[in-house]
């Protein structure tokens, strides 16, 4: 499961959760009356289902059983602390069985239950993030519950030896993780319009976690019904596997700039020089960009930092919406960011180079009732042509940047390569 710390960040999916920060504030309205409709629609769920619900006490027990096992979850990784931006965690290992074993009221609850106890004992963010996280996986888990004990009328049916109540219970699980990932992918979307939907949606990480999370909540749910005594043992494992997924994302925390969620520079460094490696090695072109944005200063001074951070997202976000899969984007520092283009020459650098000044420079961020453009100077150095490993690359694009900036910025130059000097009585040709 997806959870929050900051937003957007690219949502990851199963059941996720809406983090990152807020969109510039040409998004926010139609963002808001998006959440707003989220939370008034989960709100409705609750009363519908909760005055037609008939509350017994084994219900309770189970949901009390199944909220202390994710409590225990979160206090085992608390320590931890979390990523910046969307993270994952197993969650869900809880919330499923919630769905498929209790009515859906307790579905529409469980997500607020343990968002409350994230909010106090892991990291405390804005209030309306953690609510409309609550309401997208209680909408989720209701839905995959409706589902559930429509096909299957008694949850006892799961630990009978057909498979077919079983096949019902993916069945929901795939419901849970689709309408959850669908209410989260709009949302980011709608909080930033530029982004691709790819960004948003399922890649073949969190495809695979999504996968994991299916069959541990369906095996839990199973073994609860068997005997609610064996949470005892599916704690520990899903525990580990929780500390090691939250480890791994730490880790990966680490190499990005928290402020735009590129590679941070000592990150963009070593990834830019495997892949100089590479190129050397099998012949192939590469070429680099350093792009700094005209005047960031004056934004600052005008506007206020705040509102700089705002350009700096802007910025990041269309560099990743028009570079490819492959390419390797990070801040530099301050308003400079560094692009590697492997297989790239120098024609296709360029233009690259171009498009993305002409996209920055259509950014609009709102301030104080204006709309702030910015434009970009952009230096390109490519391989073998203006140095052979990073330093002389960066130096060469840094060169063409200075020489941009002199021209009177908002354009892309090239270094220039001196001609070979002519031997004695050469004649030009």
């Amino acid at each position: 499961m997806a959870t929050t710390s900051h937003a957007s960040a690219k949502p990851r999916n199963g059941v996720s959760t809406l983090a990152g920060r807020w969109p510039f504030l040409g998004q926010r309205r139609s963002l808001v009356a998006y959440i707003s409709g989220i939370v008034l629609l989960d709100l409705a769920a609750i009363v519908l289902f909760g005055v037609s619900t008939e509350v017994r006490l084994s219900d309770v027990l189970t949901f009390a059983a199944l909220m202390s096992c994710g409590a225990v979850c979160i206090e085992a990784t608390r320590r931890l602390g979390m990523p910046a931006g969307v993270s994952r965690d197993l969650l869900s290992a809880w919330w499923l069985p919630v769905a498929l074993l209790l009515p859906p009221i307790y579905a529409l609850f469980a997500p607020i239950v343990l968002q409350m106890l994230l909010q106090l004992r892991v990291r405390a963010t804005v209030l309306h993030r953690r609510v409309l996280s609550a309401a997208a996986i209680g909408l989720a888990g209701c839905a995959a519950s409706v589902t559930f004990h429509w096909l299957v009328p008694a949850p006892w049916m799961l630990s009978r030896d057909s498979t077919v109540p079983l096949m019902y219970a993916v069945a929901a699980a795939l419901i849970f993780a689709l309408i959850n990932t669908a209410l989260i992918a709009i949302a980011a979307h709608t909080a930033n319009p530029d982004s691709r939907w790819r960004e948003v949606l399922w890649d073949r990480e969190s495809i695979l976690l999504d996968v994991v999370e299916l069959c541990l909540g369906v095996t839990v749910a199973i073994g609860c019904h068997l005997n609610p005594a064996l949470l005892v043992l599916a704690l520990p494992p899903v525990v580990l596997l929780q500390r090691s997924l939250l480890h791994a994302q730490l880790q990966a925390a680490a190499r990005t700039d928290p402020k735009t969620g590129l590679l941070n520079a000592a990150a963009w460094q070593r990834e830019a020089d495997t892949e100089i490696v590479r190129a050397r090695r099998t012949g192939e072109t590469l070429a680099l960009l350093i792009i700094d944005i005209d005047h960031f200063k004056r934004v600052n001074d005008a506007h206020g930092h705040l509102v700089g951070d705002q350009v700096l997202i802007g910025v990041a976000g269309t560099l990743r919406s028009q570079l490819r899969d492959y390419d390797v984007v990070g801040r530099f520092g301050g308003e400079e960011f560094v692009v590697l283009l492997p297989k790239a020459d120098l024609h296709e650098a360029r233009r690259i180079a171009e498009r993305l000044r002409t996209r920055i420079g259509r950014m609009a961020v709102p301030a104080d009732e204006v709309l702030i453009n910015v434009t970009v100077s952009a230096g390109v150095a490519l391989i073998n042509v203006h140095g052979e490993d990073l330093i002389e690359l960066l130096a060469a694009a840094d060169l063409a940047l200075y020489r941009a900036k002199e021209l009177g910025r908002n354009r892309v130059c090239i270094p220039v390569v001196p001609s070979p000097p002519r031997l004695s009585g050469e004649t030009p040709a």
